[in-house]
């Protein structure tokens, strides 16, 4: 059998004059195996291959290829060589050492990073002896290949052997149920329970299996579970802290978050850069940017500002912060390396604070230092083209796209959908809708947006009818979209009879967004009475949104008796809203109240109030 890399002349070169400098110079004395040994430790898996083929050749060390096949082929693994690998196979099959649960279980590890599963489970299947090795080879083999089912289905099998899975290979487990809605999340709320059950393993006593069931929690969204678990800890490290901390800022409890921090001090547990860089997101809103400083200063004094993924963070919360752009302005200008994703950041900053023109001349000018963007950094760009409401710079930016084929996933297309139809052209709308190959309840909701927008609330229906024959996850985002269409094409009739059979299905939770459309499109019909009926009966508290809504239906309609009335429930919702007061003026001036209305403009003044003005943009050629 002949050991081929199928290297070209000058890779199979460098690499035999590295690795006889290496055996000559390091390690002469030791054996052909301990050489091997010494070279995956090193992580030198090129030079290792390159020295067994020279050994394969070599009759005087032929029988020692037995003993280093398991380390040879996971230096096979980690440079990804599958031809070789198979080879390798093949030998462990010609010398006998496929017999060796060793042999066999770095052949199924090794093709479990070569994606190949079905060699894998090939090899599981024909092997003499099974360890608990073997099994937890063949698991992991389908979690690195994202098998989840076939995973637990392996894992089933193996418990009900009699052996004992170990907390590494639930928490691998566990993480990726994590990562997979619904299935995933049931997955490994079973897998807590078959631990709870079990009894032999106790989860307090493993940090790897806790950490990971605290994070599977959080990412459920389930917190008050999250925190039991984290709380029956008998060990944390900071990667424990870390957990928790991060969980509590990803769910926006950002309070808690700084809690858990201030609790991990007093432990005397030392935060690491992950820590640092979930707790400058929960710093990342108005008045917590003096803590983000302290952070900053914190992490100043223990180098961690120096990590390359440090910087992004700052400039998001220097950004979010609003007052102190001008610092992440100055990290941004300070950096020495400015990969994509501090592009992407900073991009995304000025986006989300409505600097729509910066973070286009941003991009422009990553583009001319040959930084290639990425789906994120798209996004934020299409986001500045929706703000501006550019057509033409959104055609340009869809240009780009198509033209390098870059970062066209599903989320560039929603996004793409969504900002022409707020630039006007809701048939570009349509058509990349029509190409897609794949479509998530996003892209069904920002279509039926994009039609109401219009004015096509019999579309809007329609698309949103089509999606649940089509089996599509309907939420509030979609019963919002549609009722919203309703409103703008007037279809009061079919407004309120979907929200009657929304409520009905209790499928979707009801928000007060939702009572609040449907106010507004009965008000807006001129069904007064109607809408004042649900404000009475509605189970919530009405916002400002919905009294606002109220009096402006009432006024639009003549009813300023019931408009003035309604005008005090404003006021008091949003006192120190001054388009609330304006409302109210207006309403004064429609019965030449005008006393009134010198009154409403001295409560202004007193409170220092002023109407924002409205602005309209054009843009020439479209």
């Amino acid at each position: 059998m002949i050991l081929s890399l199928n290297l070209n002349p000058l890779q199979c070169n460098c690499i035999s004059f590295i690795t006889r400098r290496f055996l000559s110079s390091v390690v002469p004395t030791h054996s052909p195996s301990d050489h091997i040994k010494t070279l995956v430790s090193m992580g030198l898996y090129h030079q290792t291959l390159q020295f067994f083929t020279q050994l394969h050749f070599s009759a005087h060390h032929f029988n020692s290829i037995p003993f280093v096949l398991p380390s040879v082929i996971k230096a096979c693994s980690f440079t990804h060589f599958h031809a070789f690998g198979t080879q390798l196979h093949c030998l462990a099959f010609i010398t006998g050492s496929y017999t060796d649960p060793i042999v066999s279980n770095s052949i199924i590890s090794m093709y479990a990073k070569f994606f190949d599963i079905e060699s894998a489970r090939q090899v599981f299947d024909t092997m003499p002896h099974r360890d608990t090795i073997t099994w937890n080879s063949m698991i992991n083999a389908y979690l690195q290949n994202g098998l989840l089912v076939e995973a637990l289905q392996m894992l089933k099998d193996f418990y009900f052997l009699g052996f004992l899975p170990k907390p590494e290979l639930l928490a691998s487990m566990v993480s990726m149920c994590g990562r997979e809605m619904d299935l995933g999340w049931r997955i490994g709320r079973q897998i807590h329970g078959l631990v709870v059950v079990d009894g032999r393993i106790r989860i307090q006593h493993s940090v790897f299996l806790s950490t990971a069931f605290v994070d599977f929690y959080f990412r459920c969204g389930d917190s008050l579970m999250a925190r039991s678990v984290f709380d029956e800890m008998e060990v944390k490290n900071e990667v424990s802290w870390t957990a928790v901390i991060s969980g509590c800022a990803n769910n926006q409890d950002y309070d808690v978050a700084l809690a858990c921090y201030r609790e991990m001090q007093v432990e005397g547990v030392s935060p690491n850069r992950v820590t640092l860089i979930a707790l400058l997101a929960a710093c990342a809103r108005p008045g917590f940017v003096k803590y983000g400083k302290e952070i900053h200063g914190y992490a100043f004094r223990r180098g961690f500002d120096s990590c390359h993924s440090f910087s992004p963070a700052l400039i998001y919360l220097y950004c979010e912060c609003g007052q102190s752009l001008h610092l992440a302005e100055r990290i941004f200008e300070g950096s020495s390396l400015r990969d994509v994703v501090l592009w992407s950041s900073i991009i995304g900053s000025y986006a989300r604070r409505g600097e729509s023109d910066k973070a286009l001349k941003l991009f422009n000018k990553m583009r001319t230092e040959e930084t290639e963007p990425n789906y994120v950094t798209l996004l934020a760009v299409i986001s500045a083209c929706t703000n501006l409401s550019s057509f033409k710079h959104g055609g340009v930016i869809h240009g780009y796209i198509l033209k390098f084929g870059i970062g066209f996933s599903i989320f560039v297309c929603n996004a793409l959908i969504n900002m022409y139809a707020k630039c006007g052209s809701l048939d570009d709308s349509r058509k990349i809708f029509l190409e897609m190959p794949s479509r998530d309840s996003v892209t069904w909701n920002s279509m039926i947006s994009a039609y109401g927008l219009h004015g096509y609330g019999e579309q809007a229906l329609q698309h949103f009818y089509e999606m649940k024959e089509r089996g599509v996850k309907l939420d509030a985002v979609t019963f919002l979209a549609v009722l919203s269409a309703c409103n703008h094409a007037g279809l009061v009739t079919e407004g309120q009879q979907l929200f009657e059979q929304v409520n009905a299905d209790c499928e979707i939770p009801i928000t007060i967004e939702h009572y609040a459309c449907l106010i507004d499109l009965h008000g807006r019909s001129g069904k007064l009475e109607d809408a004042l009926e649900i404000l009475r009966t509605m189970p919530m508290k009405p916002s400002a949104r919905i009294w606002s809504s109220l009096v402006s239906s009432c006024k639009l309609h003549g009813r300023l008796d019931i408009a003035e009335s309604l005008s005090s429930q404003l006021i008091r919702s949003e006192p120190n809203n001054a388009a609330s007061y304006t409302l109210l003026s207006m309403i004064h001036a429609e019965k030449g109240r005008w006393l009134d209305i010198e009154q409403v403009r001295e409560t202004m003044k007193l409170q220092r109030l002023r109407k924002c003005y409205g602005f309209s943009r054009i843009e020439a050629g479209h």
